[in-house]
């Protein structure tokens, strides 16, 4: 479980700041209406801690999801994205935020994962030596990702399957920890390396590479979610106003996030997330936290050709949304907390 450590943004301003200033006055939202609603079925709300500065949304969360009636709020640490499908299928966390594509895969799987939301686009950033200047380029070269089961591989394979390249055997893909690959990329030893925040703002401090595809503003990307709210099928069938509850809180975050960056850049320094303030400035002004305004079966649809393009699904996206996804919640909060 995460302990709160002092500083100046207390967890009383932070509460107050969020819920007066974000909520009433910019959300369109008012906490008489949680008022109004039944009590969450259970108290307790586990989410998963990774190096991510993009997961901020449901880390500034924790004190909007106790004024939703969780009284125990945990984040579990974990290494890193690949940890976050596992967790979520075991019921070891109830929700959390995960990029989409890996999610379809592990509902293909069979994994008792719900999807109920999207939170922002972007993250991914594809950086590449003067070899590489556009995603075709990457053929015959050699990229370098964490693990084969990180989000950034499959990622890569759809970015491949768009241009009509073959992850598997266009592309020679060697893997490395994130620091190698950028030590790699700048001696020329790889020609390509996906990032991942806070290494594109590393990345770009030191000049290593260039950026040659960026998510968050290159199209098709740029068009559809990156990191999406899922929760475990048995937390939801069987605490629906705890879900609903705590997706409000997430979602009333990201509003934060966007209304407010300066402010959750601090905050994800204060509480020990990420160790660069200006990095998390940067990440909270480019993420387009807007969950209102992109379309999660849209996203949900074009990630699932892709993966069926490189083999990757058999489903169609029309099976894999009836099986996994639940857009209640998320249709009701987009009535209740109007931008």
């Amino acid at each position: 479980m995460h302990t709160l450590s002092p500083g100046w943004f207390s967890r009383r301003n932070f509460l107050s700041g969020i819920t007066l200033a974000g909520t009433a006055g910019l959300l369109g939202w008012h906490p008489r209406r949680a008022a109004a609603e039944p009590p969450p079925e259970t108290t307790r709300i586990r989410l998963v801690r990774i190096p991510s500065i993009c997961q901020a949304p449901q880390y500034l969360a924790e004190e909007l999801l106790r004024s939703e009636g969780f009284t125990e709020v945990q984040y579990l640490q974990k290494q890193g994205t690949a940890d976050i499908e596992p967790a979520l299928a075991s019921g070891e966390a109830d929700l959390n935020g995960h990029f989409a594509a890996p999610l379809l895969l592990r509902l293909e799987a069979g994994d008792p994962i719900v999807i109920l939301a999207g939170l922002h686009v972007g993250c991914f950033e594809l950086f590449g030596t003067d070899r590489v200047q556009t995603i075709r380029d990457l053929k015959g070269k050699t990229v370098a990702v964490p693990t084969l089961d990180s989000s950034r591989f499959v990622f890569l394979a759809t970015m491949a399957a768009y241009v009509g390249l073959d992850l598997r055997s266009d592309i020679h893909i060697v893997t490395h920890p994130g620091p190698e690959s950028i030590r790699l990329l700048g001696e020329g030893k790889i020609d390509a390396y996906l990032g991942f925040p806070p290494e594109p703002q590393e990345m770009r401090e030191q000049q290593i590479g260039h950026v040659v595809i960026s998510s968050t503003v290159d199209r098709p990307w740029s068009q559809y979610f990156c990191c999406m709210l899922a929760g475990n099928r048995e937390f939801v069938r069987t605490n629906p106003v705890a879900t609903k509850r705590a997706l409000r809180a997430i979602l009333k975050a990201a509003d934060f996030c966007a209304s407010e960056p300066e402010q959750s850049a601090q905050f994800m320094v204060d509480r020990g997330y990420t160790e660069r303030y200006d990095h998390a400035l940067q990440v909270m002004k480019a993420l387009p936290y807007q969950w209102r305004e992109y379309s999660a079966e849209d996203t949900l649809r074009f990630y699932a050709l892709r993966l069926h393009e490189v083999g990757m699904l058999k489903s169609t996206p029309h099976e894999l949304l009836a099986q996994g996804t639940d857009w209640r919640f998320l249709n009701e909060l987009k009535k209740e907390l109007k931008g």
